[in-house]
């Protein structure tokens, strides 16, 4: 690589994630995730491709990202996952009493509603050049949450 080669790839940010299965506590496998990208907030997204989580619930292969990203999208396609985990469902593990009913009523409510109250997760964050972003989704079935990792 020419220095100039190398000072461009160095100027621009590279993206990584994981996800983590909370209900279960342990990583999400064969989840879908998409990567998409703009260079300024009005301009539009490009989608960039993807990849898949690994047994570790890794997407090791990302796109890389072009010169002049400013936005980074991740889509994440977590409703075939609990489909193919249903040890994760909170409709599957059983209610003991009525007071525990009470207490857990997502899981005994709205019998007929789809089976993934989050079919869909998208990220959007800000990047900057040369930096690093590894961006967690921390994933259980009535609720998720991310932050930037390292």
């Amino acid at each position: 690589m020419t220095t100039e080669t190398t000072a461009s790839v160095a100027a621009v940010a590279s993206v990584s994630t994981h996800i983590l299965d909370t209900s279960v506590g342990r990583p999400a496998a064969e989840v879908a995730v998409l990567l998409a990208a703009r260079a300024g907030r009005d301009a539009r997204w490009r989608a960039l491709g993807g990849s898949a989580t690994d047994a570790d619930g890794r997407c090791k292969d990302l796109p890389a990202l072009p010169e002049g990203t400013t936005h980074v999208r991740l889509d994440f396609a977590v409703e075939a996952y609990f489909e193919k985990n249903p040890e994760s469902k909170p409709e599957n593990e059983p209610v003991k009493n009525q007071a525990e009913a009470q207490q857990d009523a997502p899981a005994n409510r709205d019998s007929g509603a789809a089976p993934v109250f989050f079919p869909e997760v998208a990220i959007t964050f800000a990047v900057s050049p040369g930096e690093h972003y590894h961006v967690p989704l921390l994933l259980n079935p009535f609720g998720y949450s991310v932050y930037r990792g390292s």
